[in-house]
């Protein structure tokens, strides 16, 4: 079992952090309200999508319950390639850039799946957990909590500017939650170095054919 402890704590990590800051949001905030965690260019700001990662939406009710069955059949994929991984001692940096994807896709999939059921809905006041008339919605329906905004640079594109000049602009503008924080992470770990991870992977593999060829 050890060689899956180091999965199993980054999974209950990231899905302790990222369920406890949305309960957090969703019991403390009205929808699309905000405060200033630093300056102007960190802050929390509660808002809703009923579809895919950074407030982005996909295809209404049936595009939702689509891609919610998705996330779970990709989840259960994803946790068989990482207990593969594990067992062929795979580089640790590959079994956790894996395991934040699997983390990031469950920590959305529990608010798509249950939030609808358990929470009041958030417009006008607090939401309240396990409401006496029932939640917002139905299962497989809930929305994505997000809360983490950094318009890291605002401003107004020069007049010159074609189409758009003038206009004002934001950068960073999406707002997301820390789930869809671990599959960037995850996901950028894989493309930096997934030659390292798969090069050291695959020295093993020849390691080990190695002595099994020699004890033969």
């Amino acid at each position: 079992m050890k060689r899956f402890r180091l999965p199993v704590l980054v999974l209950l990590g990231v899905l302790l952090i990222d369920q406890i800051s949305k309960f957090m949001v969703k019991l403390n905030m009205y929808l699309n309200e905000e405060f200033s965690v630093l300056g102007d260019w960190f802050i929390i700001h509660f808002t809703e999508n009923p579809g895919m990662a950074f407030g982005m939406e996909f295809g209404g009710d049936y595009g939702k319950l689509f891609l919610t069955l998705f996330r779970i059949v990709a989840v259960f994929f994803i946790a068989r390639y990482i207990v593969r991984i594990s067992k062929e001692g795979a580089p640790k940096g590959a079994i956790i850039g894996v395991t934040l994807i699997l983390a990031g896709a469950l920590g959305n999939i529990i608010d798509s799946v249950f939030y609808g059921v358990i929470f009041s809905d958030s417009y006008y006041s607090i939401a309240q957990l396990f409401p006496e008339g029932g939640g917002y919605g139905t299962w497989m329906h809930g929305k994505v909590v997000d809360m983490l905004y950094f318009p890291l640079i605002s401003g107004f594109f020069p007049d010159w500017v074609p189409v758009v000049g003038g206009d004002h602009f934001i950068f960073f503008r999406p707002i997301f939650n820390i789930a869809d924080t671990a599959i960037s992470v995850g996901v950028g770990m894989i493309l930096l170095f997934h030659r390292k991870f798969f090069s050291e992977s695959l020295s093993k593999q020849n390691e080990t054919t190695s002595e099994e060829k020699a004890h033969s």
